[in-house]
Protein backbone atom coordinates (compact mmCIF):
# COMPACT_ATOMS: atom_id res chain seq x y z
CA UNK A 1 0.00 0.00 0.00
CA UNK A 2 0.96 3.63 -0.67
CA UNK A 3 0.76 5.86 1.93
CA UNK A 4 0.99 9.94 1.95
CA UNK A 5 0.34 12.08 4.64
CA UNK A 6 -0.96 15.67 3.85
CA UNK A 7 -2.17 14.31 1.00
CA UNK A 8 -4.11 16.55 -1.84
CA UNK A 9 -7.69 15.31 -2.36
CA UNK A 10 -8.69 18.15 -4.75
CA UNK A 11 -6.52 16.04 -7.91
CA UNK A 12 -8.52 12.63 -6.84
CA UNK A 13 -12.11 14.04 -7.28
CA UNK A 14 -13.78 15.32 -10.94
CA UNK A 15 -14.51 18.81 -9.24
CA UNK A 16 -11.12 19.28 -8.62
CA UNK A 17 -12.02 20.24 -4.89
CA UNK A 18 -11.12 20.37 -1.30
CA UNK A 19 -8.44 20.28 0.96
CA UNK A 20 -6.22 17.52 1.76
CA UNK A 21 -6.54 14.22 3.90
CA UNK A 22 -3.99 14.05 7.12
CA UNK A 23 -3.11 10.62 5.55
CA UNK A 24 -4.12 9.14 2.08
CA UNK A 25 -3.56 5.06 1.59
CA UNK A 26 -3.72 3.77 -1.76
CA UNK A 27 -5.11 0.22 -1.68
CA UNK A 28 -4.27 -2.04 -4.72
CA UNK A 29 -5.78 -5.69 -3.80
CA UNK A 30 -9.07 -6.84 -2.15
CA UNK A 31 -6.40 -7.82 0.96
CA UNK A 32 -4.99 -4.24 1.50
CA UNK A 33 -8.26 -2.56 1.40
CA UNK A 34 -9.82 -4.66 4.13
CA UNK A 35 -6.57 -4.36 6.18
CA UNK A 36 -6.85 -0.70 6.11
CA UNK A 37 -10.34 -0.46 7.20
CA UNK A 38 -9.66 -2.86 10.10
CA UNK A 39 -6.79 -0.59 11.26
CA UNK A 40 -8.59 2.71 10.95
CA UNK A 41 -11.91 0.95 12.71
CA UNK A 42 -9.55 -0.62 15.13
CA UNK A 43 -7.74 2.95 16.07
CA UNK A 44 -11.04 5.15 15.59
CA UNK A 45 -9.64 7.12 12.89
CA UNK A 46 -12.42 8.32 10.22
CA UNK A 47 -12.68 6.84 7.10
CA UNK A 48 -13.13 8.27 4.09
CA UNK A 49 -13.37 5.87 1.07
CA UNK A 50 -12.73 7.32 -2.50
CA UNK A 51 -13.11 5.61 -5.55
CA UNK A 52 -13.09 7.86 -9.03
CA UNK A 53 -14.00 11.20 -7.31
CA UNK A 54 -17.05 11.78 -9.19
CA UNK A 55 -19.40 11.85 -6.62
CA UNK A 56 -17.35 13.50 -4.13
CA UNK A 57 -17.68 17.31 -2.67
CA UNK A 58 -15.01 17.74 0.01
CA UNK A 59 -14.68 20.77 2.01
CA UNK A 60 -12.05 23.52 1.74
CA UNK A 61 -10.55 22.37 5.52
CA UNK A 62 -9.69 18.79 4.02
CA UNK A 63 -10.26 15.58 5.69
CA UNK A 64 -8.90 14.41 9.61
CA UNK A 65 -8.43 11.30 9.50
CA UNK A 66 -7.05 8.54 6.52
CA UNK A 67 -8.59 8.67 2.96
CA UNK A 68 -8.75 5.57 1.09
CA UNK A 69 -8.52 5.25 -2.10
CA UNK A 70 -9.40 2.07 -3.49
CA UNK A 71 -7.26 1.43 -6.91
CA UNK A 72 -8.30 -2.44 -7.30
CA UNK A 73 -8.46 -3.91 -10.52
CA UNK A 74 -9.61 -6.99 -12.12
CA UNK A 75 -12.50 -7.98 -14.95
CA UNK A 76 -13.58 -11.16 -15.39
CA UNK A 77 -16.58 -12.44 -18.10
CA UNK A 78 -17.60 -16.00 -17.29
CA UNK A 79 -20.54 -16.53 -20.41
CA UNK A 80 -22.81 -13.89 -19.51
CA UNK A 81 -21.68 -13.28 -15.89
CA UNK A 82 -18.80 -10.46 -15.21
CA UNK A 83 -17.32 -9.53 -12.27
CA UNK A 84 -15.35 -5.90 -11.19
CA UNK A 85 -13.52 -5.07 -9.02
CA UNK A 86 -14.36 -2.13 -6.97
CA UNK A 87 -11.50 0.14 -8.43
CA UNK A 88 -12.08 -0.61 -12.23
CA UNK A 89 -12.76 2.08 -14.38
CA UNK A 90 -16.61 2.28 -15.36
CA UNK A 91 -16.37 3.25 -18.41
CA UNK A 92 -13.80 0.90 -19.62
CA UNK A 93 -15.67 -1.86 -18.36
CA UNK A 94 -19.43 -0.76 -20.18
CA UNK A 95 -16.68 -0.85 -23.04
CA UNK A 96 -15.54 -3.90 -22.76
CA UNK A 97 -18.47 -5.59 -22.19
CA UNK A 98 -19.99 -4.08 -25.66
CA UNK A 99 -16.74 -5.08 -27.32
CA UNK A 100 -18.42 -8.83 -26.16
CA UNK A 101 -21.18 -8.19 -27.70
CA UNK A 102 -23.13 -8.07 -23.77
CA UNK A 103 -25.98 -6.21 -23.19
CA UNK A 104 -27.42 -4.46 -20.24
CA UNK A 105 -25.13 -1.62 -19.54
CA UNK A 106 -24.69 -0.27 -22.90
CA UNK A 107 -26.40 3.17 -21.67
CA UNK A 108 -24.50 3.81 -19.00
CA UNK A 109 -21.59 4.39 -20.97
CA UNK A 110 -19.49 7.67 -20.22
CA UNK A 111 -20.09 7.76 -16.53
CA UNK A 112 -17.28 8.68 -14.43
CA UNK A 113 -15.94 6.80 -11.56
CA UNK A 114 -15.22 3.36 -10.56
CA UNK A 115 -17.41 -0.17 -10.45
CA UNK A 116 -17.56 -0.25 -6.32
CA UNK A 117 -19.15 2.89 -6.68
CA UNK A 118 -22.09 2.09 -9.04
CA UNK A 119 -24.29 -0.03 -6.43
CA UNK A 120 -23.90 2.39 -3.67
CA UNK A 121 -25.54 5.10 -5.90
CA UNK A 122 -27.58 2.81 -7.78
CA UNK A 123 -26.46 4.34 -11.18
CA UNK A 124 -28.41 4.96 -13.82
CA UNK A 125 -28.98 6.99 -16.77
CA UNK A 126 -30.33 7.03 -20.09
CA UNK A 127 -33.10 4.34 -19.03
CA UNK A 128 -30.88 1.59 -17.45
CA UNK A 129 -29.85 1.32 -13.62
CA UNK A 130 -27.19 -1.13 -12.48
CA UNK A 131 -29.98 -2.49 -10.27
CA UNK A 132 -31.39 -4.23 -13.17
CA UNK A 133 -28.46 -6.51 -13.97
CA UNK A 134 -26.17 -6.57 -10.43
CA UNK A 135 -26.77 -10.15 -9.36
CA UNK A 136 -24.45 -10.29 -6.32
CA UNK A 137 -22.10 -7.58 -4.45
CA UNK A 138 -19.07 -8.82 -2.46
CA UNK A 139 -18.38 -6.51 0.49
CA UNK A 140 -16.45 -6.31 3.69
CA UNK A 141 -19.22 -5.92 6.59
CA UNK A 142 -17.47 -3.38 8.73
CA UNK A 143 -19.90 -4.04 11.72
CA UNK A 144 -19.06 -7.97 11.76
CA UNK A 145 -15.51 -7.88 10.55
CA UNK A 146 -15.94 -10.36 7.10
CA UNK A 147 -16.37 -10.40 4.00
CA UNK A 148 -19.82 -11.03 2.50
CA UNK A 149 -22.28 -11.83 -0.47
CA UNK A 150 -24.86 -9.86 -0.81
CA UNK A 151 -27.71 -10.40 -3.22
CA UNK A 152 -29.72 -7.80 -5.43
CA UNK A 153 -32.52 -7.73 -3.00
CA UNK A 154 -30.49 -7.56 -0.17
CA UNK A 155 -28.87 -4.22 -1.42
CA UNK A 156 -32.33 -2.90 -1.36
CA UNK A 157 -32.05 -0.86 -4.39
CA UNK A 158 -34.30 2.30 -5.21
CA UNK A 159 -34.03 5.68 -7.06
CA UNK A 160 -30.76 6.34 -6.64
CA UNK A 161 -30.34 4.76 -3.16
CA UNK A 162 -29.54 1.31 -1.78
CA UNK A 163 -28.76 -0.15 1.83
CA UNK A 164 -25.08 1.15 1.29
CA UNK A 165 -25.70 4.71 0.80
CA UNK A 166 -28.39 4.17 3.61
CA UNK A 167 -25.92 3.47 6.09
CA UNK A 168 -23.03 4.63 4.20
CA UNK A 169 -20.46 3.24 7.44
CA UNK A 170 -21.34 -0.68 7.58
CA UNK A 171 -20.06 -2.21 4.17
CA UNK A 172 -16.91 -1.25 1.87
CA UNK A 173 -17.88 -2.76 -2.02
CA UNK A 174 -14.59 -4.70 -2.71
CA UNK A 175 -16.39 -6.61 -5.95
CA UNK A 176 -19.52 -6.63 -8.59
CA UNK A 177 -21.54 -9.33 -10.21
CA UNK A 178 -23.49 -8.25 -13.36
CA UNK A 179 -25.74 -10.90 -15.06
CA UNK A 180 -25.53 -9.32 -18.85
CA UNK A 181 -27.74 -10.95 -21.39
CA UNK A 182 -26.53 -11.80 -25.00
CA UNK A 183 -28.63 -10.78 -27.40
CA UNK A 184 -26.63 -11.57 -30.48
CA UNK A 185 -24.94 -8.36 -30.94
CA UNK A 186 -27.96 -6.06 -30.20
CA UNK A 187 -28.31 -3.64 -27.23
CA UNK A 188 -31.24 -4.29 -24.31
CA UNK A 189 -34.37 -2.70 -25.35
CA UNK A 190 -34.43 1.42 -25.64
CA UNK A 191 -36.03 2.86 -22.79
CA UNK A 192 -35.45 6.48 -22.70
CA UNK A 193 -37.14 8.42 -25.11
CA UNK A 194 -33.83 10.86 -26.07
CA UNK A 195 -31.68 7.89 -27.00
CA UNK A 196 -34.65 6.59 -28.96
CA UNK A 197 -35.53 9.44 -30.76
CA UNK A 198 -31.53 9.94 -31.44
CA UNK A 199 -31.20 6.44 -32.66
CA UNK A 200 -34.25 7.04 -35.01
CA UNK A 201 -35.99 3.80 -33.17
CA UNK A 202 -39.36 3.39 -31.13
CA UNK A 203 -39.12 2.71 -27.32
CA UNK A 204 -38.46 -1.20 -26.89
CA UNK A 205 -36.37 -1.71 -29.85
CA UNK A 206 -33.11 -3.04 -29.73
CA UNK A 207 -30.24 -1.92 -31.60
CA UNK A 208 -26.59 -3.03 -32.00
CA UNK A 209 -24.95 -2.29 -28.83
CA UNK A 210 -22.29 -0.45 -30.32
CA UNK A 211 -24.81 2.08 -32.05
CA UNK A 212 -26.47 2.59 -28.02
CA UNK A 213 -22.98 3.14 -26.45
CA UNK A 214 -22.06 5.85 -29.38
CA UNK A 215 -25.30 7.53 -29.17
CA UNK A 216 -25.06 7.89 -25.47
CA UNK A 217 -21.14 8.90 -25.26
CA UNK A 218 -22.45 11.88 -27.94
CA UNK A 219 -25.64 12.78 -25.84
CA UNK A 220 -23.55 12.96 -22.72
CA UNK A 221 -20.94 15.11 -24.46
CA UNK A 222 -23.17 17.19 -25.54
CA UNK A 223 -24.08 18.03 -22.16
CA UNK A 224 -21.18 18.26 -20.69
CA UNK A 225 -21.05 14.73 -18.68
CA UNK A 226 -18.11 13.31 -20.10
CA UNK A 227 -14.87 13.96 -18.70
CA UNK A 228 -12.93 15.81 -20.53
CA UNK A 229 -9.80 18.09 -18.83
CA UNK A 230 -9.96 20.70 -20.98
CA UNK A 231 -13.71 21.46 -20.98
CA UNK A 232 -14.43 23.16 -17.76
CA UNK A 233 -18.06 21.74 -18.11
CA UNK A 234 -17.15 18.43 -17.17
CA UNK A 235 -15.41 19.61 -13.70
CA UNK A 236 -18.32 18.56 -12.02
CA UNK A 237 -20.04 15.61 -10.19
CA UNK A 238 -22.49 15.34 -13.26
CA UNK A 239 -26.25 15.69 -12.12
CA UNK A 240 -25.73 17.26 -8.87
CA UNK A 241 -29.17 17.15 -7.55
CA UNK A 242 -31.77 14.12 -8.10
CA UNK A 243 -34.87 14.27 -9.62
CA UNK A 244 -37.61 15.02 -7.10
CA UNK A 245 -40.13 12.28 -6.47
CA UNK A 246 -43.55 13.46 -5.05
CA UNK A 247 -46.74 11.89 -3.86
CA UNK A 248 -49.94 12.47 -5.65
CA UNK A 249 -51.07 15.44 -3.48
CA UNK A 250 -47.91 17.32 -3.66
CA UNK A 251 -47.46 16.52 -7.69
CA UNK A 252 -51.11 18.34 -7.87
CA UNK A 253 -49.77 21.23 -5.34
CA UNK A 254 -46.56 21.16 -7.65
CA UNK A 255 -48.77 21.14 -10.96
CA UNK A 256 -50.80 24.63 -8.85
CA UNK A 257 -47.49 26.50 -8.33
CA UNK A 258 -46.04 25.98 -12.07
CA UNK A 259 -49.72 26.96 -13.42
CA UNK A 260 -49.47 30.33 -11.18
CA UNK A 261 -45.85 30.81 -12.29
CA UNK A 262 -46.03 29.68 -16.15
CA UNK A 263 -49.71 30.23 -17.03
CA UNK A 264 -52.33 28.26 -17.35
CA UNK A 265 -51.28 26.03 -20.08
CA UNK A 266 -48.19 24.89 -18.30
CA UNK A 267 -47.78 21.17 -17.67
CA UNK A 268 -44.40 20.30 -15.58
CA UNK A 269 -42.24 17.08 -16.53
CA UNK A 270 -43.89 13.85 -15.09
CA UNK A 271 -42.77 10.42 -15.04
CA UNK A 272 -44.22 7.34 -12.73
CA UNK A 273 -42.35 6.39 -10.00
CA UNK A 274 -44.35 3.76 -8.03
CA UNK A 275 -48.09 3.91 -6.58
CA UNK A 276 -49.04 6.96 -5.79
CA UNK A 277 -45.92 8.93 -6.90
CA UNK A 278 -44.23 10.92 -9.69
CA UNK A 279 -41.26 11.79 -10.60
CA UNK A 280 -40.28 15.28 -12.10
CA UNK A 281 -37.03 16.89 -13.39
CA UNK A 282 -34.54 18.83 -11.20
CA UNK A 283 -33.20 19.74 -14.31
CA UNK A 284 -36.33 21.60 -15.56
CA UNK A 285 -37.07 23.14 -12.07
CA UNK A 286 -33.69 24.84 -11.92
CA UNK A 287 -34.52 26.63 -15.58
CA UNK A 288 -37.55 27.35 -14.81
CA UNK A 289 -36.93 28.89 -11.87
CA UNK A 290 -34.23 31.22 -13.78
CA UNK A 291 -31.16 29.68 -12.92
CA UNK A 292 -30.74 29.03 -17.17
CA UNK A 293 -26.87 27.45 -18.53
CA UNK A 294 -23.68 29.13 -17.76
CA UNK A 295 -25.24 30.74 -14.50
CA UNK A 296 -23.23 32.52 -12.36
CA UNK A 297 -20.29 35.44 -12.16
CA UNK A 298 -18.07 33.63 -9.44
CA UNK A 299 -15.73 30.91 -9.71
CA UNK A 300 -18.48 28.37 -9.95
CA UNK A 301 -21.29 28.57 -12.04
CA UNK A 302 -24.19 25.85 -13.91
CA UNK A 303 -23.03 24.34 -16.79
CA UNK A 304 -23.21 25.99 -20.18
CA UNK A 305 -24.76 22.62 -21.13
CA UNK A 306 -26.73 21.53 -18.52
CA UNK A 307 -28.62 23.37 -16.03
CA UNK A 308 -28.19 20.21 -13.79
CA UNK A 309 -24.49 20.39 -13.27
CA UNK A 310 -22.55 22.64 -10.87
CA UNK A 311 -19.10 23.39 -12.20
CA UNK A 312 -15.96 24.38 -11.00
CA UNK A 313 -14.23 26.92 -13.68
CA UNK A 314 -10.60 26.23 -12.81
CA UNK A 315 -10.50 28.64 -9.51
CA UNK A 316 -13.07 27.91 -7.01
CA UNK A 317 -13.27 26.77 -3.82
CA UNK A 318 -15.89 24.15 -1.88
CA UNK A 319 -17.42 27.28 -0.35
CA UNK A 320 -17.95 28.69 -3.54
CA UNK A 321 -19.78 25.76 -5.17
CA UNK A 322 -22.12 25.35 -2.18
CA UNK A 323 -22.88 28.96 -2.36
CA UNK A 324 -24.29 28.80 -5.61
CA UNK A 325 -25.69 24.91 -4.89
CA UNK A 326 -27.45 27.05 -2.11
CA UNK A 327 -28.73 29.82 -4.42
CA UNK A 328 -30.04 27.10 -6.52
CA UNK A 329 -32.01 25.07 -3.82
CA UNK A 330 -33.67 28.65 -2.33
CA UNK A 331 -34.23 29.35 -5.65
CA UNK A 332 -36.17 26.56 -6.73
CA UNK A 333 -37.84 26.14 -3.32
CA UNK A 334 -39.26 29.71 -3.86
CA UNK A 335 -40.58 29.12 -7.20
CA UNK A 336 -42.11 25.61 -6.63
CA UNK A 337 -42.27 25.15 -2.85
CA UNK A 338 -39.54 21.62 -3.79
CA UNK A 339 -36.35 21.02 -2.08
CA UNK A 340 -34.01 19.55 -4.19
CA UNK A 341 -32.03 16.99 -2.89
CA UNK A 342 -27.66 16.87 -3.86
CA UNK A 343 -26.42 13.65 -5.73
CA UNK A 344 -23.01 14.32 -4.58
CA UNK A 345 -21.20 12.80 -1.54
CA UNK A 346 -20.47 15.78 0.97
CA UNK A 347 -17.03 15.20 3.24
CA UNK A 348 -16.86 17.97 5.86
CA UNK A 349 -19.52 20.60 4.88
CA UNK A 350 -23.23 20.42 3.84
CA UNK A 351 -25.94 22.27 1.85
Amino acid sequence: MLELHDAPLAPLTTFRLGGPAARLITATTDAEVVAAVREADAAGTPLLLIGGGSNLVIGDKGFAGTALRIATEGFSLDGTTLELAAGEVWTDAVARTVEAGLAGIECLAGIPGSAGATPIQNVGAYGQEVSSTISEVIAYDRKTGETVTLTNAECAFSYRHSRFKADPDRHVVLRVRFELEDANGLSAPVKYAETARTLGVEPGDRVPLTDARETVLKLRAGKGMVLDPEDRDTWSAGSFFTNPILTDEAFAAFHARVRERLGADAVPPAYPAGEGHTKTSAAWLIDKSGFTKGYGTGPARISTKHTLALTNRGEASTEDLLALAREVVAGVHDAFGITLVNEPVTVGVSL
